[in-house]
């Protein structure tokens, strides 16, 4: 039996992070192995922007200190610096590329600020993950090796009926951020002229913002939900839209393959992964809004491709991101340090 304690940036609601914590934590108990996680709700946190994130760095140090584990599995390169006081093997894994993404939400300086601390806090891990190939690709590109074990889903979770609002419905679920790309779905609904409605599910700093840019009726935010009402709203919804700037590899996007609902995705990072275009969901142009639009038409309006993508949607989910099967990678990792 390994002991492990896992450190994330947050392990409730409905973001990605928060969702491969509890599986991973789930699937490794039931393996045999005791689990301990310390996140922003369960150890000192200030909810203030700019404080919020370092304040979690320092409590979390203090706490998993003077603790013995075996492995210490750090999430998220934030997690990364309390993972290196803890006496244990260190595994860090990557959902996304960390430096990237802050340049794209806060600028050039901080991006280059970024990259420093990407690559020492790097070298503190005797294992690295990255849930996306293109993450992979990224870091081995810095020199580091990295290994390939992706996001994954419990399929006891998938509810067999959903929770429809609207006759026409598609839906975004996720953080309300530059980087997911809200905005530009928002700017094709201000396009499109139809019954189809769209719901937004999810909180964050673009909130008002997109509510502000929103010309269209049919465009409803319903702020932050529990995971298992959101994963209702999209086993009712026709279409799951994933218009992001940036993506590791979305659970959301697991869950709606899961439900049988045929997913649109803008062909950036992990969405690649995921979607074979045309074959098991449709991606487009990242920045392209009129490509969106006539990707929704299209679906709409042909029930022989939506059966199909549904169809080898599913399969791909059963053979390679169940977490009986995924969480074995990790227990092969940790064995072998």
């Amino acid at each position: 039996m390994l002991n492990v304690l896992l450190i994330s940036p947050t392990q409730s609601g409905i973001g990605g992070i928060a969702q491969h914590i509890q599986g991973l934590s789930k699937f490794l108990t039931q393996h045999g192995h005791k689990t301990e996680i310390i996140s922003s709700e369960n150890t000192f946190t200030l909810p203030i922007k700019k404080l919020k994130n370092p304040t979690f760095a320092l409590s979390a140090s203090l706490k998993s200190a003077f603790k013995k584990y075996d492995i210490v599995h750090a999430h998220n390169l934030l997690s990364a610096i309390p993972m290196k006081r803890v006496k244990a093997k260190k595994v860090l894994t990557l959902h996304g590329s960390y430096a990237e993404q802050i340049e794209l939400l806060y600028g050039d300086t901080m991006g280059e600020i970024s990259k420093s601390f990407e690559k020492k806090a790097l070298c503190w891990a005797d294992a690295i993950t990255a849930v996306s190939k293109s993450a992979v690709d990224y870091y081995k590109k810095l020199g580091f090796n990295v290994h390939h074990i992706p996001n994954a889903i419990d399929l006891d979770q998938i509810p067999h009926s959903g929770k429809r609002l609207y006759t026409k419905q598609v839906i975004f679920v996720g953080r309300l951020s530059k980087e997911k790309g809200v905005d530009i779905l928002i700017d094709a609904f201000n396009m499109l002229r139809s019954d189809i409605h769209l719901l937004v599910i999810g909180d964050g700093p673009e909130k008002k913002n997109l509510e502000k840019q929103s010309q269209n009726k049919n465009v409803h935010f319903l702020g932050q939900v529990d995971h298992t009402k959101s994963l209702e709203y999209i086993c009712a919804s026709d279409i799951l839209l994933q218009p992001s700037r940036k993506e590791g590899l979305s659970t959301t996007m697991l869950e709606a393959m899961a439900c049988k609902i045929p997913i649109i995705a803008t062909n950036v990072g992990g969405n690649a992964d995921l979607i074979d275009n045309m074959k098991n969901g449709i991606l487009v142009e990242s920045e392209n809004p009129k490509q969106m639009i006539d990707s929704i038409e299209k679906m709409s309006n042909d029930d022989n491709l939506k059966t199909e993508l549904i169809e080898n949607a599913y399969r791909k989910i059963i053979n390679e991101y169940d977490w009986n099967k995924v969480v074995k990678s990790y227990i092969n990792l940790y064995q072998k340090l």
